[in-house]
């Protein structure tokens, strides 16, 4: 077991003045560390031992310092559902931060709905999934692209192509572009899921030359993926198509792709670390000092950021780490102010309603904002997802199964 856990980060515990032991709290971490995925994952763990850090910095919860056990998933599904039956079996953690793919957020919703811990899955998604034990920090599909989609086709045009990925985050993420096209009377007139395999998209670009869209709704993941956007501004296509995702920038993809690539592609997330607040000042000053500023901030270091600090203040609301009182009290509407803006915690879905920012690419690897959507909820959530009336409800919602 020692050489399947990357890192195991134990506080000692405190001492009460009257010399008793106060209860050590723990919380276990499966991200993504080495693999395809590292890039994400590497910041999503990088933004939970920050958070934790400073949590333990102001005398931790409840007396006591805070725990974290930390595990390396290697890009590989089945590994979640190793280290997530180690977590709460063996570790027995209090709650568990872990995954970034929908697949694996979809492997652990049923190993922590048996152990009853609440678990907390922070990344963007296609959104609809509905657990008592599971809380979602990052946006979701219909949250973005119900302000992309709209601003793209005012912008733009009413042609669509969309590229996706081959799995749930792509499939159901292109459901909802077909959605709101045809609310705003634009149409879809080419689609291509591509496995994260894939690095040559020649065919892809070919379609979209034929088909002849004003734009094309982009969502690669991965570092194979990030290559569609190269091989598409090397074709020549970027002057007369433009290019819009809910997800480019949040693997850092605009620090890889070239300059010319990544001039002008508009991307759709919740955070972006040009995002100008105080608490977005203190944290990427607090991440600077730490990891050092050569790597930008990712949309899913901040989500996870905020998912470790709504745990504690349920934590120190509840008095407890147990998990009914903590489950509780993150039902009780908590907010916080994120580095992306206030956010709040929606009791019945467990999804955030938060600021939606878009944003324009560079020539220098960064992105400017260009408009901002205060206080967007999860209204897809919200509306199939009423877990304080109903808590036995656990089902992934898909707007292409009703």
């Amino acid at each position: 077991m020692k050489k399947q856990i990357l890192a195991v980060t134990l506080s000692a515990l405190s001492v009460l003045a009257a010399g008793t032991a106060s209860a050590e709290t723990k919380i276990g971490a499966i991200f993504d560390l080495t693999g395809g995925l590292n890039i994400y994952g590497i910041q999503q763990n990088n933004a939970l031992n920050l958070a934790v850090e400073t949590i333990n910095a102001k005398g931790g919860l409840l007396g006591a310092p805070v725990a974290v056990v930390s595990y390396d998933a290697q890009s590989e599904q089945s590994k979640y559902i190793q280290y997530a039956n180690t977590a709460l079996m063996s570790d027995k953690v209090d709650a568990l931060f872990a995954g970034l793919t929908s697949s694996s957020r979809e492997a652990i919703r049923p190993i922590v709905r048996r152990a009853n811990i609440p678990y907390f899955y922070a990344s963007l998604y296609e959104g609809g999934a509905c657990d008592k034990q599971t809380f979602v920090t990052g946006s979701t599909a219909s949250q973005q692209l119900s302000v992309l989609i709209d601003w793209a086709v005012k912008k733009y045009g009413k042609k669509i192509y969309i590229m996706a990925p081959d799995y749930n985050f792509g499939t159901i993420s292109a459901h909802w572009v077909h959605e709101y096209a045809a609310s705003m009377g634009a149409e879809v007139v080419g689609e291509d899921f591509l496995a994260l395999t894939v690095t040559d998209y020649s065919p892809t670009i070919q379609k979209i030359q034929a088909a002849k869209p004003n734009f094309v709704v982009a969502l690669p993941v991965g570092a194979n993926q990030t290559g569609f956007l190269e091989q598409f501004a090397a074709a020549g296509l970027k002057s007369s198509i433009g290019v819009v995702s809910t997800n480019y920038g949040s693997g850092n993809q605009q620090v890889v792709v070239s300059p010319d690539a990544g001039k002008g592609l508009i991307a759709s997330q919740g955070y972006f670390q040009v995002v100008e607040n105080p608490a977005n000042t203190e944290f990427v000053n607090a991440w600077t000092a730490k990891y050092g500023s050569e790597t930008p901030i990712v949309s899913e270091a901040v989500d996870v950021w905020n998912a470790v600090h709504l745990w504690a203040a349920a934590v120190e609301k509840a008095g407890s780490a147990e998990s009914d009182p903590v489950i509780a009290a993150l039902e009780s509407g908590l907010t916080f102010d994120a580095p992306n803006g206030k956010v709040k915690l929606e009791p019945g879905s467990h999804h955030l309603t938060q600021n939606i920012y878009i944003a324009e690419g560079d020539d220098k690897h960064s992105f400017k904002i260009i408009e901002t959507f205060e206080n967007t909820p999860p209204l897809y959530e919200n509306d199939k997802c009423d877990l304080v009336a109903n808590p036995t409800l656990a089902k992934h919602f898909t707007p292409e199964a009703e």
